[in-house]
């Protein structure tokens, strides 16, 4: 890992996704960048240079202040970290920031609490997912000492989600760990054992997987709904990381079509790690 990019509002949540990212550097060795983004209006920019300059030079020194408190955490000692602002007053911004500062991953905080479609659907958290070809991982929650042992890959084994899963098995080796599938079998969609198996062994087979770990690492969950199907299982199997392939023009809401209806308290700290289909 050489570069994570932590956009921050400086709030809770912000911070839930620096200690991670510190915990994740302290690990795989490279350095954090954070960003603040400034937002200031086109009323401020229009204003006659003298007092544009002013309201800037302002703005700068209220965000190094900031910084200076924000950036004060023991966790982040022996750890590379650079402070930026910029000048960007929407979300869909931020993927081009990332890879203008050659990101390899973006952490940021979320403050959904009631499923994956409270977290992202509509929120800041899908803009950025929608437009980024860096892999995000959302953070929900506080997390001491980070770290991945067990990564789960959502999946309905559909061939678009192949160049997701084989990212994911990229970004994964640098934490020594192999994504395990996981398919949630639905009444609405139900398929006998002989067959999600067969879908199962398809997939691999067209990503090319020799690895016989991964073959064996296939589970299937029977749930209501994908989401709750999702969240039961990790919170059973203590999943560190759950990887849901995305779409850029359709985001996260074509994934998760069903409502679990329920705050699933017990593995809504669990992070989301989002991994591109296709470049659009």
């Amino acid at each position: 890992m050489k570069t994570i990019l932590v956009p921050v509002d400086f709030s809770n949540y912000s911070e839930y996704a620096l200690e991670v990212a510190a915990n994740i550097v302290a690990e795989q060795g490279g350095e954090i960048i954070v960003l603040h983004m400034m937002g200031i209006s086109d009323s401020v920019l229009d204003n006659d240079e003298a007092k544009k300059v002013f309201d800037r030079l302002q703005y700068m020194e209220l965000a190094k202040e900031r910084f200076n408190e924000f950036l004060d955490k023991p966790y982040l000692k022996g750890i590379k970290v650079k402070d930026t602002v910029a000048n960007h007053k929407i979300f869909t911004e931020l993927a081009d920031k990332a890879e203008e500062l050659g990101a390899d991953l973006i952490v940021m905080g979320s403050h959904g609490v009631t499923g994956f479609k409270d977290v992202f659907v509509g929120s800041n958290t899908e803009k950025v997912v929608r437009t980024s070809e860096i892999p995000v991982l959302v953070i929900k929650n506080p997390i001491k000492n980070f770290s991945i042992k067990r990564a789960v890959f959502a999946t309905d084994f559909n061939s678009e989600n192949i160049p997701a899963f084989q990212k994911s098995r990229r970004f994964l080796q640098q934490f020594g760990v192999e994504p395990e599938l996981l398919f949630v079998n639905m009444p609405e969609k139900f398929f006998n054992s002989r067959e999600m198996k067969a879908k199962g062994v398809k997939f691999l087979s067209d990503a090319r997987v020799d690895n016989p770990e991964l073959y064996e690492n296939i589970h299937y969950y029977s749930d209501y709904t994908l989401e709750s199907g999702v969240y039961h299982f990790c919170g059973e199997n203590d999943i560190d990381v759950i990887i849901v392939p995305t779409h850029g023009r359709r985001g996260l809401a074509h994934f998760f079509y069903g409502s679990a209806g329920e705050n699933i308290s017990n593995t809504s700290k669990i992070p989301v790690l989002t991994m591109k289909i296709q470049k659009t």
